[in-house]
């Protein structure tokens, strides 16, 4: 993937090509999208790929963006310092022909040891691009806020005014799980309906299988706009999960600073 023809990709936005050409630029992060939210709820909430940066913060990074459920990739992994792959509605594991390019990009990424995050399914993709194996579990699905017991090494230097041994209540809404770890991965989380629900490679890729992204409303919107692949009683079961808070501002730290902290400094 050569870099050189890396402005045919970025033509519609041209601010990113001029925010790489300062020499004090934030650094880039590239958010692959993989999933969009339902066309239902986008008067209300921004699709997948501005979730991060409203996640993350509108100035914590210099943002780049590339809808690679729609075949638009990047032309090689210096595009971005760091990357981050979202949710999806679609399978890991099914036949949609943007998957193995993915995978082949997620390898590069890997081996170029730049920083990566994946979420939900973009946690079951990079286990899978790098020899692990994803299912679609067959103990149902797992929906609404859920407690996870994140490992101190998954928070890293992240302050310690939020208590890991306390638990971590996110959000969820998934079936498939990461069944086998790939090489060179470590598990650093579990719930008691998942397993692998973190992961560490080393200091180069951290991935997480709930939404961190994800705000009470829009889990509400998801019930009520995707609420019919699910069976009954895990529906009725999401919904009274709601109402308490999750813990979205220590995860973010914990992107940030896993993301920006590992970018190779020039």
């Amino acid at each position: 993937m050569p870099c050189s023809e890396s402005i045919n990709r970025v033509m519609n936005n041209p601010t990113q090509t001029a925010a790489s050409a300062r020499p004090d630029r934030r650094p880039r992060l590239g958010i692959l999208q993989a999933g969009r939210s339902p066309e239902a709820l986008l008067d209300r909430f921004p699709d997948y790929n501005g979730m991060f940066v409203e996640l993350l913060g509108e100035n914590a990074f210099d943002y780049r963006h590339w809808p690679v459920l729609d075949g638009t990739f990047p032309d090689c992994v210096d595009d971005a310092d760091a990357w981050l792959i979202t949710g999806s509605r679609f399978g890991a594991y099914e036949d949609h022909a943007w998957i193995p390019p993915l995978e082949n990009f997620i390898r590069e990424v890997y081996a170029s040891g730049k920083p990566m995050v994946g979420i939900c399914f973009g946690h079951q993709v990079i286990a899978q691009a790098l020899g692990g194996k994803v299912e679609k579990f067959t103990g149902g699905w797992s929906v609404g806020r859920v407690q996870y017991a994140l490992d101190e090494d998954f928070f890293g230097d992240t302050p310690a005014a939020h208590d890991a041994s306390a638990g971590t209540p996110l959000f969820a809404f998934h079936q498939d799980q990461v069944i086998e770890l790939p090489p060179g991965a470590r598990n650093a989380g579990s719930s008691d309906f998942c397993q692998h629900a973190a992961l560490i490679y080393d200091k180069r890729i951290l991935t997480l299988q709930p939404h961190p992204e994800f705000e009470q409303a829009f889990i509400e919107g998801l019930l009520e706009t995707r609420g019919e692949i699910l069976p009954e009683a895990v529906k009725v079961q999401a919904e009274q999960t709601l109402g308490l808070p999750v813990a979205r501002s220590a995860v973010a730290e914990t992107l940030r600073r896993f993301l920006s902290g590992n970018v190779a400094q020039p």
